[in-house]
């Protein structure tokens, strides 16, 4: 696929768009939310398919669409497959956000990001999408927007509170998950290159954390791939069924929070399903998640030294010898404008102004989430598992994950019940 000239790292295109986001709405470009409640024929006509509420659909479309093809020109991805793919994203997350939007399955609490992903996965898998389209999708990128905007709803002091928890309970499972993922890995005889991949992805922080440590040790492409589809695949039953049991065991919202952004390993994944828990729980999931993202760049720098040092094949290459460089180059920066972005709002702006803009910008942050998700359904193919020859990394993997799902159930309970 062809590219464009690149403008600024992913990471700060988000940060840049967020913040676009947030003076455009406090200099009083406010878009209208959209009515998506219904409980009957009669409501769905009368209230959610009229022609005052899809001009408010379509002008919520246009706003956004505008900010997806700026994020494609600043990152220099090519902006005529987004002319498709977007348009074809919105529409199916309009139909999921209208499904959720029904009396009888808010009765249930089953929230429009389950919706979404689950409309994603059905189109991703029941048809075969062009290689360009899947390519187009950018659920990491989505997401990323939307926790920018989650930092407006962030008292700083709060964060400050959790985010110090959060960096204990990251430094505790970091180190026990990775050590145990990359013992289990060597039980079972799987290659060096894998076992890093692999133990990083189920200690960190998913996809970012195989792709860095990838990075750092010019890891086979082929394997990288098997290590973020067992990270998206086994993210859905995650997402869906650990706040089933929070609210079966009646967990406090601040442990749950905790334990979902400690054990999930997508960002994603873990914001949707803070979000199926409530307010509290979306807040502490993502501040906790965030603190292992801050270790990604001190992982991929021990893991460079490391590569280096037991002279791997490929240890030579200068671009895999260690330097304090990778900190920063790995250091997701779009925390940086969620941390921003929650000091503006608790210090810097009054409750008025605070008060005009909060419907608006949570309507666009759970939208970017939705968009994500419908995102990580098209992207996600469950047969990516099926054609893998060997079947080891696949019990690694849930094992790992499993004993990372107990050893956060734990930490969360010592440091925020």
């Amino acid at each position: 696929m062809p590219t464009v000239k690149s403008y600024l790292p992913e990471d700060w295109a988000i940060v840049t768009l967020g913040f676009l986001i947030i003076i455009l709405s406090l200099a009083g470009v406010v878009i209208a939310v959209p009515e998506y409640k219904w409980a009957d024929s009669a409501d769905l006509f009368g209230k959610v398919l009229t022609a005052a509420n899809l001009l408010k659909m379509v002008v919520l479309f246009a706003f956004s669409f505008v900010v997806a093809i700026l994020g494609a020109l600043l990152i220099g991805k090519p902006v005529k497959p987004m002319l498709i793919v977007f348009p074809a994203v919105f529409a199916l997350t309009t139909i999921a956000l209208i499904a959720a939007g029904n009396a009888t399955v808010n009765e249930y609490g089953i929230e429009a990001v389950i919706f979404s992903l689950v409309i994603g996965l059905l189109v991703g898998n029941l048809f075969k999408l062009p290689g360009w389209f899947r390519e187009s999708l950018t659920s990491e990128f989505f997401v990323k927007i939307g926790l920018v905007l989650l930092g407006t709803t962030v008292v700083f002091t709060d964060m400050l509170k959790d985010g110090k928890l959060g960096l204990i309970q990251a430094l505790v499972v970091v180190f026990s998950v990775w050590y145990f993922s990359f013992w289990v890995c060597k039980k079972l005889k799987i290659d060096n290159e894998l076992t890093m991949m692999l133990s990083s992805a189920v200690s960190i922080c998913g996809v970012s954390a195989a792709i860095a440590t990838s990075g750092a040790i010019k890891g086979d492409s082929k394997k990288l791939s098997l290590v973020i589809s067992l990270v998206l695949i086994t993210a859905i039953p995650m997402m869906i069924f650990m706040p089933m049991i929070a609210n079966y065991f009646r967990f406090p919202e601040a442990v749950t929070g905790a334990w979902l952004g400690g054990s999930i390993d997508t960002t994603g994944a873990v914001a949707a399903s803070g979000s199926l828990v409530g307010e509290t729980a979306l807040k502490v999931s993502t501040i906790v998640k965030f603190s292992q993202n801050v270790l990604l760049g001190i992982a991929a720098f021990a893991i460079s030294v490391y590569w280096t040092y037991t002279k791997n094949p490929n240890a030579s290459d200068p671009d895999t010898k260690p330097t304090l460089k990778v900190i920063w180059e790995r250091f997701p920066k779009f925390v940086i404008g969620f941390m921003i972005a929650s000091l503006v709002f608790s210090f810097f702006l009054d409750s008025g102004a605070r008060a005009a803009v909060k419907a608006p910008l949570k309507n666009l942050q759970g939208l970017w989430f939705a968009l994500a998700f419908t995102c990580i359904g098209l992207e996600t193919n469950f047969k990516d598992l099926a054609s893998v020859e060997s079947r080891k990394p696949v019990y690694a993997f849930l094992i790992a994950q499993t004993f990372n799902v107990l050893i956060t159930l734990v930490l969360a309970y010592l440091l925020f019940s």
